[in-house]
Parts: C-alpha cells; sequence; structure tokens
C-alpha cells in the first residue's frame, strides 16, 4: 500500500507525463478561449453588439465555474478533515445504502464501475494517497468525513454539466426562436409595400377585421372562461398570425413613433430579444438557490425529479396562455368600443395587460424555465454516464421516460411558441426598449444621461434620471 500511494504523488510521476497532460490541458484551454475570442470579433463585425454582450456574459459564467472548481480543489482537505457522527449520515440519502435494503444488482455494479473508469480514475487514484489517509483521521474519532472525495468529485463534474447545459439550451432556444421570428420578415416587406400604395380607407365592421374575429368573436363578449381557454389552446398552434403582427405592429408605431410609419418593426424586436438573451444565458444567486433546494430535496422515495419536471411545463404554459391573452385583450378593448373601423385596426399598448403592470416579469419566467429544464436534462445525462442507467437516481422506467419526454416538448414549445410569442406580445407595454435607437444613439443617449447624472450629483447632490428610465420597462 505505501509503494501505491508513493506512485500516485507528483514527486513520483515522470516528468514526461506531467508535460504531457499539462500540454494537453493547455492547448485545450488556449482553444477554447481563442474560439470565443474570434466568435466576439466576429459579433462585433456584423455589428451584433447584444450578442457580443451575451458572450461576455458566457465567459461570466465560465469564470465563476473555474472559482467554484478552484475552491473544491482548495477546500477538499477541509472538507474530508471536517468529521461527523455516522448516524447524521443515515438521514435524508438520495439511495438507501446497499445494507439497509437489499444489495445493488450486478449489472448496477458493473455500470458503477465502468462509469468510475471513465469519469472518476483521476479521483480514485487521489484517493489512495490522500482521502485515506483524511478519512482514516475521522475513523480514529469513530467518525465520518463531511464529503468522500470520489463525492467532491462527482459534484464539481455536476455544477460544470448544469452549467454547460443552460447555456446550450439556451442558445439552442434563441436559435429556433430567432429562425421562426425571422419568417416574419416577410410579412414586415409586404406591409411596407402595401402602405405605400394604399389609397382611400375603407369602412369595415369589426366582425369582418381578421384580427377581431380570431380573437374575439371565437371567444364570446362575456364569457371570461371561454377566453382563457382559447387562448390556452392557440399556443399550440399559429400562435401568432399575420393580422397579428400587422395590429401590434401598427399599434406600437402609432404610440411610440407615429412620425416614422415606416418604422422597421421587425428589426427592432430582434435587437430586443437579442438584447434580452444576454440575461436569459445567464446564471443569478437565485437559479444556484433553486440548485440547492433541489438538491436537499432529493430523497430516496420522494421522486423529486419526477415531479419537479412538471414545474417548467406548468409555467411555459401560463406563460404562453397569458401572452396569447394579451393579444384576446387588445382586441377586446378596441371591439367594445367600436362597431366599425375606417383603414387599418389600431390597438393601445398598455402595461396594464401584463401580471402586476410589469411586461419584465415574463423575461424572468422564461429563465426560470430554461434554466429548470436544463438542470433535469443535465442531471439526467449525468447520473446516466457516472452511475449508469439501473442507478436509482433513474427512479424506474415510469418515472423516467415521462421526465424525458417533458424535457424535449418544453424545449420545442419553448423555442417554437413562447419564445415568438414574447418577442412580439412583451412589445404591447407602455414604454418602448432602448432597441427602438440604432447602436450609435444608444451610445449617445447613454453618454448624455450618464454626464446628466453627474453634473445633478455634483451641484445637487441628488440623482437624475437615467438612460433605464428614458425607456421604462428597461429599469425593471
Amino acid at each position: 500500500m505505501a509503494e501505491a500511494d508513493e506512485a500516485a504523488a507528483l514527486q513520483f510521476t515522470p516528468t514526461w507525463i506531467v508535460a504531457a497532460v499539462c500540454t494537453i490541458l493547455v492547448l485545450i484551454s488556449l482553444a477554447a478561449e481563442r474560439g470565443l475570442h474570434h466568435l466576439g470579433k466576429t459579433l462585433k463585425k456584423n455589428h451584433q453588439r447584444p450578442l457580443y454582450e451575451a458572450l461576455l456574459k458566457v465567459k461570466e459564467e465560465l469564470m465563476l465555474l473555474g472559482f467554484i472548481s478552484l475552491l473544491l480543489t482548495v477546500l477538499q482537505g477541509t472538507i474530508q478533515r471536517t468529521c461527523i457522527p455516522p448516524s447524521w449520515t443515515d438521514y435524508m440519502l438520495p439511495c438507501q445504502k446497499p445494507g439497509h435494503d437489499e444489495a445493488p444488482s450486478a449489472a448496477t455494479m458493473a455500470a458503477r464501475l465502468v462509469a468510475a473508469d471513465i469519469l472518476g480514475g483521476i479521483s480514485r487514484a487521489r484517493m489512495l494517497s490522500e482521502s485515506g489517509a483524511e478519512a482514516g483521521l475521522c475513523e480514529k474519532e469513530g467518525k465520518v468525513p463531511l464529503l468522500s472525495q470520489e463525492a467532491l468529485h462527482q459534484l464539481h463534474i455536476f455544477i460544470f454539466v448544469l452549467a454547460v447545459s443552460h447555456v446550450f439550451f439556451c442558445a439552442t432556444t434563441m436559435l429556433l426562436g430567432g429562425a421562426k421570428i425571422h419568417k416574419w420578415k416577410k410579412w414586415e416587406e409586404e406591409i411596407q409595400k402595401n402602405a405605400a400604395g394604399n389609397g382611400s380607407k375603407k369602412v369595415l365592421p369589426m366582425h369582418q377585421v381578421s384580427f377581431i374575429r380570431e380573437h374575439y368573436e371565437v371567444i364570446g363578449t362575456d364569457s371570461k372562461t371561454l377566453c382563457w381557454l382559447h387562448s390556452f389552446r392557440k399556443q399550440f398552434y399559429g400562435s401568432v398570425a399575420k393580422s397579428d403582427y400587422a395590429t401590434m405592429r401598427l399599434g406600437f408605431i402609432m404610440t411610440h413613433c407615429r412620425g416614422n410609419p415606416k418604422f422597421d418593426f421587425h428589426k427592432y424586436m430582434v435587437r430586443v430579444l437579442e438584447s434580452d438573451f444576454k440575461k436569459i444565458v445567464g446564471t443569478s444567486w437565485r437559479l444556484w438557490i433553486f440548485v440547492v433546494i433541489f438538491l436537499l430535496l432529493n430523497v430516496n422515495g420522494w421522486h423529486t425529479y419526477f415531479w419537479m419536471a412538471f414545474l417548467p411545463l406548468v409555467l411555459l404554459l401560463a406563460v404562453g396562455t397569458k401572452l396569447e391573452h394579451v393579444i384576446a385583450q387588445l382586441a377586446y378593448h378596441v371591439a367594445e368600443k367600436q362597431t366599425a373601423v375606417e383603414g387599418d385596426l389600431v390597438v393601445t399598448p398598455s402595461d396594464q395587460h401584463f401580471w402586476f403592470g410589469r411586461p419584465r416579469i415574463i423575461l424572468h419566467l422564461i429563465h426560470f424555465i430554461l434554466f429548470q429544464n436544463a438542470f433535469e436534462l443535465a442531471f439526467f445525462f449525468w447520473i446516466l454516464m457516472t452511475y449508469g442507467f439501473e442507478s436509482c437516481f433513474m427512479d424506474n422506467i415510469g418515472f423516467l421516460v415521462p421526465r424525458l419526454v417533458l424535457g424535449v416538448v418544453i424545449q420545442l414549445l419553448c423555442s417554437y411558441s413562447t419564445l415568438p410569442l414574447y418577442a412580439i406580445v412583451t412589445q404591447m407595454g407602455s414604454y418602448y426598449k432602448m432597441e427602438i435607437f440604432n447602436e450609435h444613439v444608444q451610445h449617445g443617449v447613454l453618454g448624455w444621461a450618464e454626464k446628466a447624472k453627474k453634473r445633478s450629483g455634483f451641484k445637487e447632490g441628488g440623482s437624475s434620471p437615467t438612460a433605464e428610465s428614458m425607456h421604462g420597462e428597461d429599469a425593471a
């Protein structure tokens, strides 16, 4: 055993092995860093500043992961020297210990050994020299370490897989949703072309206006229940029709930029969505608290992972229904006041259509939905690679299959329905976003606002309106 301990130490490791491993790690790290740097230069060259800022957010997440990795490495000795009574480890177990119920099957043991060879080889080698010594200190006191070396290693991998999965699924959602939103560009071009050749304005009864017919006459005038049911169903098919786009586009222009009837609403909407992406791709402290609570409740027999898989689905359906209901409200408020319309129908955007008068709440919910769904899928693949298919973490097939199906359904529904709905419907608030200006004007306004704030602070000791307050909801 002493020979094995010495062989595992760095001073008894051949220098060519140390140099080769370091070279490989450095090359991989440099390739990743150069790739991100090149991607950032490409985004800046193409004037895609919001996506560039989202890339910076990803780099911040990687820096956070590096710091967590460093903490786990530096504190692993301290954690293992922290001893607790063995009885404390008998409560809130994610899996029953083999001696408490029945021994694991041969297939499960084989899967664990294979996974250990793939992911845990390094940690097992170190356990021979370090973990055994640290655990021996606790054994002398009749106690056990707070966390074993292998558990720390597996936790380390899980945190990394979770963060990478969150970024990957957010990017996938943006790409798929953006592809659908890009199809609306032809609607924008057709509307601008038809507007240039419009002649006399026609007077149409309300029931002949397609926007009213699709959202008002279908649900009736007094049934709120039917209205919500119609909104719930519509998010699954044709969530945004051409008449919806044209009506909400005109309502935005007549409210916020009446003097520019040829305003490119589609381009503005895409810029806002790109700006929001940098908020979605991040991992806030609130989401990390959710991870901690989730891990705490992962108790054997509670089937926490199965029940929690329904949470993002319920929230996603609620968000999609609310966004469709906002469109229905726009139609309702116009139809109840008028019996006919001359020319194009004009709706009135208002924050009052949204929960608590804050459209930004929708973005926070989508952020949580994407993170929670990424957590579910990341946890599944991590368990599959680490412990095998028959692990107790997987529950049984009756719990496993619905979780995977729900994860795929949530990803597709969010990409093709909820995200495009969010992109256009949240423009029906009372305020416009800073992205209504081009990039150069944005920088000018921000610079002016900061200078005004500094001058006001020097003269009055107070504060002046900032750039965020100029566009309302962005400050929320």
